[in-house]
């Protein structure tokens, strides 16, 4: 053992807390995880809405309505 002494952590900034600055690589990962936690809410917060009301967000039209000629579930079948 080292006599109980701590071993200083690279995590815990020494001497005054004021001095110490985040570099211009860990502020864009601070603002890029920010971002992807709001896009995650953003996420989470429609899934919800789905669950609570699934059929709201189905269209009401189907495949068959752009059919012109022929009637919805008949095909055009030609032999050669």
């Amino acid at each position: 053992m080292d006599g109980g002494q701590p071993v200083p952590s690279p995590l815990v900034p020494l001497g005054n807390v004021s001095d110490y600055s985040m570099s211009l690589e860990q502020k864009t990962t601070f603002v890029f995880v920010i971002l992807l936690f709001i896009f995650l809410g953003i996420l989470i917060v429609r899934c919800f809405r789905i669950l609570l009301d699934p059929y709201r967000s189905m269209p009401t039209s189907t495949w068959a309505d752009g059919l012109e000629g022929l009637e919805k579930g008949q095909f055009d079948h030609a032999l050669a």
